[in-house]
């Protein structure tokens, strides 16, 4: 049918201009893809291509490049990715198989992704707001100075030092942490405030300025850490495809230097663990028209934490970068969920 034949042409358009940041003619498209129909026909195609919107030709006398609708249409006809390459795989495993927490995690991730696609990475970090405590830990420095270590589900670690107004025993010390762990654990922190004040009843009066502190520094970590953000890594790799903007990229710069967006857009896009794509337009953002971005969500057990994401030109490789995306997704699920990658 000529729908699909022109859905072929399309590719291969999309393919070429990926591959050779050149406007494609008909006659590349005869040389470079077993079509299996004239030149002729071929013109007549890109020509019902143009006028549907999918491709369009920059300047006279040019071949055809894409139009963020043809980009469109060419992602939605993915029907499966492709397989991580071996070098790809192991580059991922490598990197991430050592990592010692969620900081380390995402460190390591957002310069692999950046890496790996040679575009912009970008990992958004997971609020506290909507991670729940895993445990909590008292260590004694010193006779009047305590750590204390909070541990969240989402595997982030925070540390406070803490001044005492009395000494306690190990007996004592191992009581208050146990009281503690049995009242705040499985709790998101904005419901800490009532088990805390419950749990303070319940001590020796000597200890309750203690616990408040504790309480305090809870909140103090709730306050810091519930605010949205990202890591980012390979804004440079946009300045060396500067053809890729009829503009000045300074836009692009400028949003990502407002983290607020990528993280609207970032939330937009989760939809379970699917690769979501946007592009041009679509981004519903005037300074990010000349890009796509293309993001997954990673999680550990029954609940999404974050997004992370790929931003480049609309010129890219997207079967290759959706695969690069879902893939170190999955590998961060794996690794906060405990699961054994090997």
């Amino acid at each position: 049918m000529a729908s699909d034949r022109r859905l072929q042409v399309l590719q291969a358009i999309v393919q070429d201009y990926v591959s050779t940041k050149e406007p494609v003619g008909s006659r590349a498209l005869v040389e470079r893809h077993q079509l299996g129909v004239s030149p002729a026909t071929i013109r007549n195609d890109m020509a019902a291509l143009e006028d549907a919107g999918l491709i369009t030709q920059p300047h006279t006398s040019a071949g055809r490049i894409p139009t963020d609708l043809g980009y469109r249409a060419f992602v939605d006809q993915i029907s499966g990715l492709k397989p991580l390459s071996a070098a790809e795989r192991r580059a991922i495993e490598t990197l991430l198989r050592d990592a010692v927490d969620l900081e380390d995690i995402i460190d390591r991730s957002v310069r692999l992704l950046a890496t790996l696609t040679h575009q912009v990475a970008v990992v958004q970090y997971p609020s506290l707001h909507r991670t729940a405590l895993r445990h909590l830990e008292l260590v004694q420095l010193s006779p009047r100075l305590l750590l204390l270590v909070i541990i969240t589900d989402s595997g982030r670690v925070e540390q406070r030092t803490i001044g005492c107004t009395l000494e306690l025993s190990d007996e004592e010390l191992h009581a208050l942490k146990t009281a503690l762990n049995a009242a705040v654990v499985g709790k998101r922190l904005p419901e800490l405030d009532q088990p805390v004040s419950e749990l303070s009843a319940l001590v020796p009066q000597e200890i309750e300025p203690l616990l408040a502190t504790i309480h305090e520094e809870l909140k103090q970590i709730l306050q810091s850490e519930s605010v949205d953000r990202v890591a980012m890594a390979g804004t440079a790799n946009l300045a060396r495809t500067p053809s890729d903007f009829r503009r000045s990229i300074g836009p692009v710069l400028e949003a990502l230097e407002e983290q607020v967006v990528l993280l609207k857009l970032l939330t937009e896009m989760t939809e379970d663990e699917a690769v979501t794509v946007r592009i041009g337009s679509e981004t519903h953002h005037d300074q990010l028209a000349e890009t796509s971005l293309i993001s997954s969500t990673y999680s550990a057990p029954a609940e999404t934490l974050a997004a992370l994401g790929i931003l480049g030109p609309t010129r890219m490789d997207y079967p290759a970068t959706m695969t690069i995306v879902r893939a170190v997704a999955r590998y961060i699920s794996r690794i906060l969920s405990g699961e054994d990658d090997s």
